[in-house]
């Protein structure tokens, strides 16, 4: 290994590390953690990765059990760049939170309270990311294939200023229980695994996950949508 790229894999494993120091639940053995040795030897490897230093350096835990969707906006929007809001705590300095992302036009598509009380649907996601300048993208499991999901996302996590947000059922993975959203950071071909950035760090660490579990979990019903299946969201910064 030359020095960069000695430089690179320490350098890995310290933001890996401390993304995922919280106390979570175990893993099941169809995942890897990303702070293990065989999770750091994925993401020094993998085929696409551009998407996961903007994501790790605005990572952020879901400030309440229903906010993962939020939790996960937050992130792509602050790792995007697009122009953010005013933060008075922070002043001068503008940046998305959990607290000041949803506003009037967002409450037009899902009120707040309903995801307060019950989170967000994967077309909910897609129509609160549309209401910033980015192109947005929402594909349903069951409208698309295995295939085509992994070449755009592959893409996707491969290109500047593009991003991929995944709805998917946690027992179809092996965790616990229902529907979450969290970003999705790089993937690896040699083991064709995605490497999601959990964004319920408090529960789960970031975990690789194969590419075909991942769209089983998406390719799930959820009752809250009309019982369409979930999905993904691509993301791209307008002008990119």
């Amino acid at each position: 290994m030359t020095i960069r790229g000695s430089f690179f894999s320490i350098l890995v494993s310290g933001l890996i590390a401390t993304a995922a120091s919280a106390e979570t639940l175990p893993l099941p053995a169809n995942l890897i953690g990303a702070a293990s040795e065989p999770g750091a030897a994925l993401l020094i490897g993998a085929e696409a990765r551009t998407a996961y230093f903007p994501l790790a350096d605005n990572f952020v835990t879901q400030k309440t059990q229903s906010f993962c969707g939020v939790a996960s906006m937050v992130m792509v929007l602050n790792a995007s760049g697009v122009p953010a809001p005013a933060v008075p705590e922070y002043e001068p300095y503008r940046t998305f939170t959990q607290d000041n992302l949803l506003d009037a036009r967002t409450d037009a598509i899902v009120p707040r309270e309903t995801i307060l009380k019950q989170g967000m649907t994967l077309d909910q996601l897609g129509g609160v990311l549309a209401t910033q300048p980015l192109s947005v993208t929402v594909r349903h499991a069951g409208d698309t294939t295995l295939d085509a999901f992994r070449n755009e996302a592959r893409d996707h996590l491969a290109s500047p200023g593009q991003f991929v947000v995944i709805n998917y059922l946690r027992k179809a993975l092996g965790q616990e229980t229902g529907g979450h959203i969290s970003p999705l950071a790089a993937y690896d071909a040699e083991e064709d695994r995605f490497l999601i950035l959990d964004v319920a760090r408090y529960k789960y660490p970031p975990v690789w996950v194969k590419a075909d579990e991942l769209f089983a979990a998406m390719n799930t019903p959820d009752k809250d949508n009309a019982n369409k299946t979930r999905g993904y969201v691509l993301v791209t910064k307008k002008g990119d």
